[in-house]
């Protein structure tokens, strides 16, 4: 029998350690993406944290969304601690900043492609808060209310930010030399990108 996420959730905060190995087993790839993609390599230590404070979290998980989105959530405030420690800042402005203006040393990998370079670099120039939202929208699969609970922010929010997200990408991709892009290429470049 397959535990649904929040029974294994409960079964590891009894002790039960299979259980967390198949909770975090399930998501760790996502997890991990979510962080490489703006920091690079050297994230292990906010991966752990993230699932450190999945088990540990007062309250808790209650069902308000899927637990992917809950996970998502305390990812999202993970990113903004580091930046924090980082750069300094509100998360208003941290959210506001491109990851060029937050990192303090290059690392993202080389795209495979020309176009994933470029999508990648278009990425890097964006607000994080939208960028955030683009990934968690498309190479995440999170629809709306989830991308809302990821994030705090109500779902009529979510819709308005992914249309900001997407022109701003697309500006950026322009800037860049690429021609004028319609939603769906955008769409495909940037799902594209997370396997780059």
């Amino acid at each position: 029998m397959v535990m649904e996420d929040d029974q294994l959730l409960a079964a590891w905060r009894e002790g039960d350690a299979d259980a967390g190995d198949t909770l975090v087993s399930r998501y760790f790839a996502p997890i991990c993406r979510f962080f490489r993609s703006k920091l690079g390599d050297d994230v292990d230590d906010l991966i752990q944290r993230t699932f450190l404070d999945c088990l540990h979290t007062s309250g808790g998980f209650r069902g308000d969304g899927s637990f992917r989105s809950w996970l998502f959530s305390i990812a999202y405030r993970r990113l903004y601690d580091h930046f924090r420690e980082r750069a300094g800042g509100s998360d208003e402005e941290i959210g506001t900043r491109s990851l060029q203006d937050l990192r303090t040393s290059p690392s993202r990998a080389v795209a495979r492609t020309e176009d994933m370079q470029m999508v990648q670099s278009a990425l890097d120039r964006i607000a994080v808060d939208h960028r955030v939202v683009l990934e968690l929208a498309y190479w995440e699969g999170l629809a709306g209310p989830e991308i809302a609970v990821a994030l705090g922010i109500p779902a009529n929010t979510v819709r308005s930010r992914l249309a900001r997200a997407r022109a701003a990408l697309r500006e950026q991709l322009t800037e860049l030399g690429q021609p004028q892009l319609g939603d769906d290429r955008v769409e495909q470049l940037t799902r594209a990108a997370a396997e780059g």
